[in-house]
């Protein structure tokens, strides 16, 4: 499988296939091993093994990774992810995106009102999903223009929580 991967500003091209990764063009083997129940992976390259923590962020593809006490985002799409991505942004501003659940949980609390301001990456919602604490930030700047849930509410992946004009 291709991907095109950011890191900060750089963009790295990498292909998996099975116990094989050729990252910009440089060829190293590989392991992916999950830890049931939780966000760590054990990750082996060449003969070094690192622990990562990696979480979904908001965005298409966006991952936030915790890789032996260094904290990174990365964004990684697939071939047929990015060509969706580059289609949409072709097609012109739509304006911000709502923020939506990545996932069915219990929102906990709401960091804005109706007619705040917001920037990208600002946390909007905290929601509480698998035991866990997520804070679900704004994918762009924005206005607030109406908050559809309230703390305590369940709700589905999907489930549009706070509408940006």
């Amino acid at each position: 499988m291709k991907y095109r991967v950011r890191i900060g500003d750089r963009m790295h091209d990498v292909v998996l296939e099975g116990d094989t990764a050729v990252i910009d063009g440089e060829t190293l083997r590989v392991h992916l091993a999950e830890v049931p129940g939780s966000p760590i992976r054990m990750v082996t390259v060449g003969d070094a093994v690192h622990r990562v923590v990696a979480r979904r962020e908001a965005g298409r593809g966006t991952w936030r990774l915790s890789v032996d006490g260094w904290t990174v985002t990365a964004e990684a799409l697939d071939e047929r992810q990015r060509a969706i991505l580059e289609r949409q942004r072709a097609s012109g501003p739509q304006g911000p995106a709502p923020l939506v659940a990545p996932m069915p949980g219990l929102v906990v609390r709401i960091h804005v009102a109706v007619g705040d301001a917001v920037v990208a990456g600002q946390g909007l919602v905290a929601m509480e999903a698998m035991k866990m604490e997520n804070e679900l930030k704004a994918a762009g700047a924005g206005t607030v223009r109406a908050i559809l849930v309230e703390p305590g509410q369940a709700v589905e992946k999907g489930t549009v929580l706070v509408e940006l004009a």
